[in-house]
């Protein structure tokens, strides 16, 4: 495969602009706006490594900042902030598909603030969520409120989880996805926690798992690419 090429891009927010990376390979059938996590921006050694065996299978990848990372600040902002970053950063991936499907997601936080704003319609023109370690609840704080959304999210998901995942208990996400039914699917990571990383007595390593992590995505969006066209009025 060519190497992907990779832009640098800015991207004007009600928060501020937001930097941005996409990573575009030559082969590409379809484009992740991919969000980051809470803990991290969107240079994080996982999504580097993600958006980077992505590309080797064909999925380009949009990277951005959230508007406290972009400013360096340890505080979250307030989730309308947030919504507000992904309708923007969505839409600067749609200018920059050309062509390619577009999907929508992101690791732990940024999925779970793309599925609220997917849930209201607004990305309409998404072939489907892709959520990297769904945070379902706080660690210790066993719950299922933070799914109540998913309902009205349209899209196919496509879930990805570690075994060991301490924010989202395999337990109660499973009838959540079940309840979901054909729109949902789930991808089970074994021993990973919610940052993908996988103890030496599993018998694997963290690059196993993200090569099975992108291979799980680029199924999912190439069975989905496959039938897409572009519909009048969606974002090119």
């Amino acid at each position: 495969m060519s190497a992907a090429a990779r832009r640098e891009l800015r991207v004007a927010a009600r928060g501020g602009e937001l930097d941005a990376l996409l990573l575009r390979p030559a082969e590409a059938h379809a484009l992740l706006l991919l969000a980051h996590g809470a803990g991290a921006g969107m240079r994080h050694a996982f999504l580097g490594a993600i958006a980077d065996a992505l590309a080797a299978r064909g999925v380009a990848t949009l990277r951005f900042q959230f508007p406290w990372m972009q400013r360096g600040e340890k505080r979250l902002d307030a989730s309308p902030l947030l919504h507000d970053a992904v309708r923007a950063a969505f839409a600067e991936a749609g200018r920059c598909a050309d062509g390619l499907a577009l999907f929508a997601g992101g690791k732990s936080l940024g999925g779970r603030m793309t599925s609220q704003v997917a849930a209201t319609g607004e990305l309409a023109s998404a072939r489907g969520l892709v959520f990297l370690g769904f945070p379902l609840h706080p660690a210790g704080k066993p719950g299922s409120e933070r799914a109540a959304h998913l309902r009205d999210v349209a899209q196919p998901m496509l879930f990805a989880q570690g075994t060991r995942d301490a924010l989202a208990d395999l337990a109660l996400l499973r009838p959540v996805i079940t309840a979901l039914g054909e729109r949902a699917q789930l991808h089970l990571e074994d021993d990973a926690d919610h940052a993908f990383h996988v103890r030496k007595k599993s018998g694997r390593d963290d690059a196993a798992v993200i090569a099975s992590l992108a291979d799980a995505v680029a199924t999912f969006t190439r069975a989905r690419a496959l039938s897409f066209a572009p519909c009048a009025g969606a974002p090119q």
